[in-house]
């Protein structure tokens, strides 16, 4: 039986998703060039910029749960303990989590009757 695969590109945008969060997360580095935090400021620096770029990749076949369970897990998990030690970060993921947790609901299909 062959079946159709409506997301062809699924696991690149889940992969994408992941190293979004985890720039967006960990921020610039201290001694980061002038030309980097231009380009931090123009592409990805504010929350804005990474829900939209998530919110894109949740409309090409990543789930929502996938989403929370990847931030559960950079929250949680010993290979992204560097995250959990700045208060900062803890913050950012905060808010992601948050963007996700209150639009989850709206951005599930609706049922027929």
């Amino acid at each position: 039986m062959i079946r159709q695969n409506s997301y062809p590109m699924k696991e690149w945008h889940l992969e994408n998703m992941k190293k979004r969060v985890v720039k967006y997360v960990t921020g610039l580095s201290d001694d980061a060039t002038s030309w980097q935090k231009k380009q931090h400021k123009k592409y990805g620096g504010n929350i804005g910029n990474v829900c939209r770029s998530i919110d894109f990749d949740v409309r090409h076949g990543v789930t929502i749960e996938e989403v929370l369970v990847f931030l559960d897990k950079v929250r949680n998990d010993p290979i992204f303990s560097n995250i959990n030690d700045n208060v900062d970060r803890i913050g950012r993921l905060n808010e992601i989590q948050s963007y996700f947790t209150t639009s989850a609901p709206a951005s599930a299909p609706a049922s027929t009757l």
